[in-house]
This record gives C-alpha cells, structure tokens and sequence, in this order.
C-alpha cells in the first residue's frame, strides 16, 4: 500500500486526509501554517479579548456532505440554530422586519399564505425560481431573476450573494441551483441555519486534526510546499522549505493548496482566474447583547452589510462580494459597519463598541460562468496527483459543503487509480 500525501490543510485537505485515514490508509498532511483551518478558523483576538473567527460560515440542515463530515470526526454537537427552519430579514432602511419560515413539504404551500411570504411580494413572484432549474451554463443570476421586483431585492440577490460572494450581474446561476435544491427545494428539514456556537476551528478544524492523527496519519504544521520534483511527469519529491520528502512508486499526492499555487507546482493546469473579496466585521459589546430573533443571524437589506451574526457578546456583520470595500482602511469599514448594526439592533450608542475588521481578499474564485468552466476535476494529467479545493469541479459553489465534497471525492479517486 502506498503513502497518500495531502498538501494543504484547510478543510477540502483536512476532508481529504480524514476520508484517507477512516479507511485505513497511510497519510501525511503538510499544511503551511501554524494551524489548520485555512479560510474557516478561529483565533484568539486581542484587541477583542475573544476567540474569533476569521469569517462567519453558515450551514444549513440540507448540508449532509457537510454534517457527515462533523458526525465522522465528533463534533457535530458543536453545531447550533434554532429548531425550525426561519431566517429573519430587516430591511435597514426602513426598519421593516419579516421572518422567512419555509413549510415542511418539498412544494412550496407556504407561499399561499401571505403572511408567510416576503413583504411586498406576490405568488407570482415566486416562479422567478422556476427559471433557475432551466439556467444554462452561460446564465447569470441577473439573467434569471428581475431585479427590479421586491423579491429579488429581499431574497434573491442577498442569497445568490452569500452563496457565490459575487455580484448578481457576473455570478453564475447554475451554482446557484444546486444550493437551493438542497435547502429550500426540499422543505423545511433541509434549510435550517446551523452556526458553530463556539468558533469554527472547535467545530472543523481541531477535531479533525485529532481524528486523524488516532487513526494513524501524521499532521505536519509549518510545511511550506515549494517545488516538486518530478521524472517523466510522474513526482519523485515534494520540497519544503527544510526537507524533501520522497514520493514512492505507488504514493499518491493530493494538492488541497489554492488554485494560484496549484498551478505554480502543476504548470500548464487550467484552473479559475481572479478572486472576490469579503470582508468581515466582529464587534465585542459590553454585557449581553439584546437579540431580537431566535436564531443567530439576520440577514440585513439596504445597507452595506448583508447578514449579521450573534455569539455570547459578539456581534458579526458580512460584506460580500466586498472588492471595493476591502481596499479602504479598516477604521472606516468598522464605522461604516456600526451603523449597519446599530440600526439593525435598535441601538442609539454614540461610541462603538470594540471593532475588529477581517479582510480576506481573495475569499472564493470569481464565481462567474467563464471561470466555473475552469474548474478542474479530482484527476490530473499527471500520474498519481489529484487535486482538492472549493474552487475544483464539484458543481458546488465554493462553500464549506463544497470544499469538504472536493476533498472526499479527491481521496476516493485517489485510492481508486492505478
């Protein structure tokens, strides 16, 4: 049997190396920095005086891929939301509030009931979405919706946001699809929002770490891959900054490394261009913070802000598809984003609480028709060497679900090859 390498320990490597070692197989997981994670962690944060995480991620209860996941590695009971499906909306402008609450049945009777409907919306409205099960390849989200109707300015765009980080106008709706066919497409069971409760790191990253290594497998921290060396297209080594570790015949290699430094160690590999940014915002109050829903975020419309988040005395807001955004300084994001907050929980504070903006830059590829067509798949030209990430062809968007589906599916082509 040979040895499967896995670079890259964010969570498709960290899903990798899990599906390797529940299987018995021998592996190594090199991960540049000092902790695993990558884009979904947590961390002390001093100024705070709180354990953060570097981005909110929400799932949802239609997530199984996600939730297999926690359940393998034990931490599902980490995961937290309310225990109907409800996603409360205020619109920041007008201080309007409404509570989405989808019915049990996969068909939509709940729309009937006006009251249960987005506010300024008709039931004709809702066979907008009827179009996204026919979007081709070349869609655009805005080519599928109106945006000029209530409905998409108070679901639609807020969703197709936060699902592909990408403005409307250049997101590609066939990514947007599969999303809503297994949430809100199969009823209420399937679309409840789960938050970790206590950071993502306990939730993902540090049970898995530890799952692996009881089955055998070896985690190495601070492992930057800078080459690999190769003989007839086939790898003989992987070289790190203090090491170069051999790769026998019949060793596998998994790059779980983001597609600009996959390209770097695999020239010629067609991968997605360009990255969208989001920004996150995390706010320490002083005592209690007094939520008004039940469940633990919100999603805000008509400010900057697109969803807020509640945790103990920390408030979240997110900005996505935030390119503009992420290029000011963070003293004016955080003034920018208070005010979203503040209106959103009827606060009249003059002074901010404690602020601490996150800029990741290059959140997700950018997520538009041409640069899905990139996407590779789990194999590669080159023997032996398979490929994991949110940004490979899972015909998922670039979310946790697809990230930890790339990983899985990476590893059982992996032990699957000849």
């Amino acid at each position: 049997m040979g040895h499967f390498h896995v670079v890259g320990a964010g969570l498709a490597g960290l899903a990798c190396a899990v599906a390797l070692s529940r299987a018995g197989r021998p592996v190594t997981l090199y991960e540049a920095a000092p902790q695993a994670g990558g884009r979904c962690r947590s961390y002390f944060d001093d100024h705070l005086g709180r354990t953060i995480d570097n981005g909110n991620h929400l799932l949802m209860s239609g997530n199984t891929v996600a939730l297999a996941f926690v359940d393998t590695i034990g931490s599902r009971d980490t995961l937290t939301g309310p225990d109907r499906a409800e996603f409360p909306f205020v619109d920041l402008r007008t201080n309007q509030r409404w509570v989405v609450r989808p019915g049990a049945s996969p068909l939509p009777w709940w729309l009937l009931v006006p009251s249960r409907r987005v506010p300024q919306t008709r039931l004709a409205d809702y066979r907008s979405g009827l179009g996204l099960l026919f979007a081709g390849c070349a869609a655009t989200v805005n080519e599928v919706f109106d945006p000029a109707g209530a409905l998409y300015q108070r679901f639609w765009e807020p969703l197709a946001v936060a699902a592909l980080n990408c403005d409307p106008t250049e997101g590609a709706a066939a990514l947007l699809r599969p999303v809503l066919l297994r949430t809100f497409g199969r009823g209420a069971a399937y679309c409840q929002p789960l938050v970790a409760a206590r950071g993502l790191s306990e939730t993902f990253a540090d049970p898995a770490v530890r799952f692996i290594e009881a089955h055998g497998g070896t985690v190495c921290f601070g492992a930057t891959l800078r080459a690999t060396e190769w003989r007839d297209d086939t790898p003989i080594a992987l070289r790190f900054d203090s090491e170069s570790v051999p790769i026998a015949s019949g060793d596998r290699v998994v790059l779980a490394a983001p597609p600009t430094a996959v390209q770097r160690l695999l020239p010629g590999l067609t991968v997605p261009e360009g990255s969208n940014a989001i920004v996150n915002a995390h706010m320490r109050f002083d005592g209690p913070v007094d939520w008004p829903w039940r469940a633990p975020l919100a999603g805000l419309i008509g400010g900057t802000a697109q969803w807020i988040f509640h945790r103990d005395d920390i408030v979240s807001v997110t900005v996505s598809a935030a390119d503009a955004l992420a290029e000011q300084p963070s003293e004016d994001i955080a003034a920018i984003l208070w005010q979203d907050v503040a209106r959103a929980l009827g606060r009249s504070d003059v002074t901010p609480p404690a602020i601490r903006v996150v800029k990741e830059k290059r959140a997700t590829f950018h997520q538009t028709p041409a640069q899905v067509a990139r996407r590779p798949g789990p194999r590669t030209r080159w023997p032996g060497v398979f490929l994991a990430g949110d940004w490979t062809d899972t015909g998922l968007p670039a979310t946790i679900e697809g990230a930890i589906l790339s990983g899985e599916r990476a590893a059982r082509e992996a032990m699957t090859s000849r």
